[in-house]
Formats: C-alpha cells, sequence, structure tokens
C-alpha cells in the first residue's frame, strides 16, 4: 500500500516522457498538459494553436490517451493553474482568491490566523512589501500573544 504514494509521481513522469515530442508547445504538470502557441511563418497564432492541437490530439489518440472535455478549455486566452490566470500578457492572481481574502471573517484566534495566513501566502509575490504588511498578524502567532 506504502507505493502508492509514488502514484501521482509515476503517472506525471509517464506523461512527461510520452508527450516529449510535444513539449515545446505542449508542457505537462501533474496530467494537466497546456498548449501555447505564438504566430509563426505568416501564420496567425490561431492558425498555429489549431494545428499544435491536432498534432497532440492526434498523438493522444494514437497512444490512446483520454481527456476529460469537461476540464478542457481550447482557444482560451488564459486558462487558471494553481491559483493563477496564466495567458499571453503573463502570470496574475485569480481574482477569485483575492476576493476571498478581502471578505475573510474577522479572525478570533491562532487556529483561523495559520488558515488565513496560508491563502494570503499563496498570493504574496503580487503584494508589494507583504512581510511588512503581515508582520502584525504573524506576531500573534506567538505563545505570549494576546489576542483582544
Amino acid at each position: 500500500m506504502s507505493r502508492l504514494k509514488y502514484a501521482p509521481a509515476i503517472f506525471d513522469r509517464c506523461v512527461t516522457h510520452l508527450l516529449r515530442s510535444v513539449r515545446d508547445f505542449a508542457p505537462n504538470y501533474f496530467g494537466d498538459v497546456f498548449v501555447h502557441s505564438r504566430a509563426v511563418n505568416g501564420k496567425t497564432d490561431v492558425e498555429v494553436h489549431k494545428e499544435h492541437l491536432r498534432k497532440l490530439l492526434g498523438f493522444l489518440r494514437k497512444y490512446k490517451v483520454y481527456a476529460s472535455l469537461k476540464k478542457c478549455f481550447f482557444g482560451a486566452s488564459e486558462i487558471p493553474i494553481l491559483g493563477c490566470l496564466v495567458g499571453k500578457s503573463g502570470v496574475r492572481p485569480d481574482p477569485e482568491k483575492f476576493r476571498v481574502i478581502s471578505e475573510w471573517p474577522t479572525l478570533s484566534n491562532v487556529k483561523e490566523l495559520r488558515q488565513f495566513l496560508g491563502l494570503a501566502t499563496y498570493l504574496c509575490k503580487y503584494v508589494e512589501n507583504y512581510a511588512g504588511k503581515i508582520r502584525p498578524l504573524s506576531q500573534l502567532l506567538k505563545k505570549e500573544a494576546k489576542w483582544k
């Protein structure tokens, strides 16, 4: 039973190996495949993207690898990945994550504070001087801290 804990990593390695010939435009991450395309040789980015999709889908069909259409995004200008939105203009935080943080109820104990800081830390790269802004909250994690 303990060998099952390695299953996700083994699966990812198998998919990476299988898709190695298309990794220039279709990298994968734990079962998710991201197809990205740019205009080249007089073709638009949409035309190149269609070619890439045809090649990838043909490849998946050939090796009998299946995808859930409910989880697929086709022709999207940006896609959600690990709590962020990735698109032509780069990576930006998912607005839903910021909404959840801004609407978080008032904290009343250390457990709630840890939950809040866990989510907030996930988005720290998008907040200038994050460490300075959370310092007062971090002080409340100390044993001698007093909650008002």
